[in-house]
Formats: C-alpha cells, sequence, structure tokens
C-alpha cells in the first residue's frame, strides 16, 4: 500500500481571505491623541492600541463581564484586529510583506472579579489567524484593566515581524 501526498492549495493571500470573510478593511483609524498609530524599527512594525471602532466611528464601551457579555466583546476584539489589519495595510502598502504577528497585547475594560480574558481575546487572535495563516499565530498577553479610553471594552496592539523589499 502507498500513500499520495495531499493536494496542496494554492497560497491564497491576506486580501482574499479577508473577501472570503466578508471584511472590508476600513481607513485606518486616526489616532486620539499625541502619538502615531505604527512605527516601523528595521523588520519589525509597532502598532499603538486600537480599539473596537466602527468605519463610522461608532465605538463599543461599557464593563466586561458587567454590562457587556464575553460574547459581545469577543465581536468587539476581532473588530479591533480588523482595525489593526486596516493600519498594518495602510503601514506596509501590501499585507504580503506581514512576515509574522509576533505578539499581540490585549487590555479588557473588565469588571474586578472578571476572569474570561483570554476568551475575549481570542476575536482577535481568531481574525489573524484566519488572514494570516501560521504566519498570524502569535506570543500574546490578555490583561483586565480598570478602565480604558472613553470606557471602550477593549484596546489591542501589536508587533509584527515584516519582509524587507529583498524578501519578497
Amino acid at each position: 500500500m502507498t500513500f499520495s501526498e495531499p493536494a496542496r492549495r494554492p497560497e491564497t493571500s491576506p486580501y482574499e481571505r479577508l473577501a472570503a470573510l466578508g471584511v472590508t478593511l476600513p481607513a485606518a483609524p486616526k489616532p486620539v491623541a499625541n502619538f502615531v498609530t505604527h512605527v516601523i524599527e528595521g523588520n519589525l512594525l509597532f502598532l499603538s492600541g486600537q480599539g473596537p471602532t466602527e468605519p463610522d466611528g461608532r465605538q463599543y464601551h461599557g464593563k466586561v463581564g458587567g454590562t457587556v457579555s464575553v460574547r459581545e466583546a469577543y465581536q468587539h476584539a476581532r473588530l479591533t484586529g480588523v482595525n489593526l489589519i486596516s493600519v498594518m495595510h495602510h503601514a506596509l502598502g501590501d499585507l504580503s510583506r506581514v512576515k509574522r504577528i509576533v505578539k499581540v497585547l490585549g487590555m479588557v475594560n473588565a469588571e474586578p472579579d472578571f476572569g474570561e480574558h483570554p476568551a475575549v481575546m481570542n476575536g482577535c487572535s481568531d481574525l489573524f489567524i484566519e488572514v494570516f495563516g501560521e504566519r498570524g499565530m502569535h506570543a500574546r498577553s490578555a490583561v483586565g484593566f480598570g478602565s480604558l479610553p472613553a470606557q471602550i471594552t477593549v484596546e489591542i496592539e501589536a508587533v509584527v515581524a515584516i519582509h524587507g523589499d529583498e524578501e519578497r
């Protein structure tokens, strides 16, 4: 008996994966204070914290574990992931330059006794893996805060390794 190697699917781009998910990238969110949305240093892209902001500017507010359920906060973290990908696209010009999502820090505006921070942050992590495949697997911290700016439910920042022009 012989075994054949499974057929390989052609690699799809992050843009094709976004389209398959029904995600349209919004314009990159503007900073809300005196900072920039990203900094490129060498082959690393540092993304400033983003929140759950809809393209029309509407944000999601409240305490997770109180007025906001884990399920709702998961969706807010996913929306925040879309905003982070939008900043990546703006910063890099092409999402194929993403070599790997290295580190994600997720901050949850949570009630003091809340303990499901990882379940909330999976909203962003799941999206990164769906869009970037293995390159989307990352180290992560998910922590609770007593408050976040404007009482948004989540804020997420990331560090991304990028391909230089010579590597593509």
